[in-house]
């Protein structure tokens, strides 16, 4: 059985998995499967094969920055919602202490 390379209850220590040893019984049959899988694809060759960072090619989507007038904010409307506001700036609470 393939799960004899592996200690299932130490990769699941690992894991920070705490389980019981009717779901370790449920999932070395599972594992064990697993790894047969694994190891019939490690049989495959290889060797002629070419490295790809990527199986399906990605292409960065994107749209031109147009300026529409009916979304932008006035203002007044921005500071209209702003829990402070002084003059025509958003007022916010001081973070970091002048020194002096």
């Amino acid at each position: 059985m393939p799960t004899d390379r592996i200690d299932i209850r130490h990769v699941a220590r690992l894991a920070r998995l705490a389980l019981t040893d009717a779901e370790i019984a449920t999932f070395a049959p599972q594992l064990g499967s697993l790894m047969t899988h694994v190891d019939a694809l490690a049989e495959l060759d290889t060797e002629r094969v070419p490295a790809t960072a990527q199986v399906v090619p990605s292409r960065n989507v994107q749209r031109d920055d147009v300026l529409r007038p009916e979304t932008i904010l006035s203002r007044e409307a921005a500071l209209a919602n702003a829990p402070q506001a002084q003059g025509a700036y958003f007022r916010v609470p001081r973070i970091i202490a002048e020194e002096g």
